[in-house]
């Protein structure tokens, strides 16, 4: 039956010689390290341990300039700022790179200063240091792009950054329209410009639905752009006051259908992190009640657990283990 309804006749994608093995959790349910990959999680421990030659080394089989997820375990290392510096200062040779691992780890660091607090909620002195840290982000990311001009990685970070500083519409319109002149189907820059268009920072109610599901009309099948349009109907979810939003049939056939043509079509490519789409569709096919859509995500999930875009719930693992089991 799935087979026919979601493509596939039924087909398992072939082993991945690079997984890491699933760790076992309570009630089935683990968080993913690493993007689930061995290549990645020795990256990210060469950053843990500030050896730039190490980190180097690992990142051969990726593009950081392309691949925002796995350029996003290297700047979430905590510590990263406190030697990335001399690599800018002192490699010639991969100054792009370092430039880039750096501007993009003060753009996480300096939404550690500033927290996921309220606005109001954020002292003047968080406000100076998040200010100060995205500066430097600023002229790195956009030193990074100048060194390498096909990179996409820059101008994705840079729409985050230009958020923070609030630079206005047209100046992170300006980098969305870079990105996507590098890759007109980017996810992460996709993304970017959905929470640009949110009421929260100022967006008109309505249009960053619109956005997204003009994105995924244009997106080829099996293509992980989809993922855009259940992000879209969790920030609605987020920005309604009413917990049942998402709870009826035309949202229900939209997911059902955006999960057809993308993460379930035989055509979707499953690269390291894959699971982060197939959490994003778990949690907005949850939301509106969406069983059976639902049951087959969870299934080839296998209880990996993403905290993106869970952290929007109060407690997010919690609330992923209980859809679970309810699917």
């Amino acid at each position: 039956m799935f087979g026919r309804l979601f493509g596939g006749g039924g087909r398992r994608p072939a082993a991945d010689p690079h997984a890491l093995p699933a760790p076992r959790g309570r009630g089935g349910v683990y968080r993913l390290e690493a993007l689930g990959d061995t290549r990645v999680l020795a990256l990210v421990q060469a950053a843990e341990a500030g050896d730039w030659e190490a980190v180097k080394g690992a990142a051969v089989p990726f593009d950081l300039g392309r691949e925002h997820q796995v350029l996003a375990e290297v700047c979430d290392v905590a510590g990263v700022q406190d030697w990335i510096g001399r690599a800018v200062e002192e490699d010639e040779e991969h100054r792009a790179l370092a430039l880039l691992v750096s501007g993009a780890r003060h753009v996480v660091w300096g939404w550690e200063a500033r927290t996921s607090a309220r606005a109001v909620d954020v002292s003047r002195e968080q406000w100076r240091v998040f200010y100060e840290r995205l500066e430097i982000a600023e002229e790195q990311l956009l030193q990074a792009a100048e060194l390498r001009p096909q990179w996409i990685s820059p101008w994705r970070r840079l729409l985050t950054s230009g958020r923070g500083m609030s630079l206005g519409r047209a100046v992170t319109r300006a980098r969305f329209d870079a990105a996507l002149r590098r890759d007109p189907l980017d996810l992460g820059a996709h993304m970017e410009w959905l929470s640009q268009l949110q009421p929260r920072w100022s967006g008109e109610p309505g249009r960053a639905l619109a956005f997204a599901r003009q994105a995924f009309d244009g997106a080829p099948e099996g293509h992980r752009l989809g993922c855009v349009v259940p992000m879209a109907h969790i920030e609605e979810w987020v920005e309604s006051d009413r917990g049942n939003h998402l709870e009826n049939a035309q949202v229900r056939q939209e997911l059902r259908h955006a999960a057809e043509r993308s993460i379930l079509h035989p055509a979707y490519e499953r690269r390291p992190g894959w699971q982060e789409d197939f959490n994003i569709f778990a949690m907005a096919l949850s939301l509106a009640g969406e069983q059976e859509a639902a049951r087959r995500v969870y299934r080839e999930l296998g209880g990996a657990f993403t905290p993106w875009p869970w952290k929007y719930a109060a407690q997010p693992e919690a609330m992923y283990a209980r859809f679970r089991r309810r699917a």
